[in-house]
């Protein structure tokens, strides 16, 4: 005999899915490939086009140094660029002392540009805009 009780609410894995906020160009396509990255790393991701992405940016306190081209927030942090999801993973996990992390400008082989075999590094930032190195991939 099976006894199955329900609470009426979501499986717990469903109730702590990480919220994504991204902002892209309305014509970037490897920013719409790592919204997808995201998605099936089981983000759940809210895309939004903008047009002055250094607005967005400046709002979040990205330092110029890191920039990519696009722009999220999960969680308390800021995420910049083809962030890979399990480093965002491991940075809700770690909860470091950092506004967020970047893979500046845009690595040819991070999540969205999908091109193997370049080396790159994501880095962490705080609030004053220091650079760290976050991890090598």
């Amino acid at each position: 005999m099976t006894i199955t009780i329900s609470s009426g609410t979501a499986p717990l894995a469903q109730r702590t899915t990480p919220k994504v906020t991204t902002y892209k160009s309305p014509t970037c396509g490897c920013c719409s490939k790592w919204v997808d990255h995201m998605r099936a790393s089981g983000f759940e991701v809210t895309a939004t086009n903008v047009e002055d992405m250094a607005a967005v940016k400046q709002k979040y306190g990205v330092p110029d140094k890191a920039g990519s081209c696009h722009t999220s927030v999960v969680g308390d942090y800021v995420i910049e660029g083809h962030v890979p999801a399990d480093v965002v993973k491991r940075l809700l996990a770690e909860r470091p002392k950092l506004a967020g992390l970047a893979t500046p400008g845009m690595p040819a082989s991070a999540p969205g540009m999908d091109i193997p075999g370049q080396p790159y590094t994501i880095v962490g930032f705080d609030r004053a805009g220091q650079l760290t190195v976050y991890e090598r991939r």
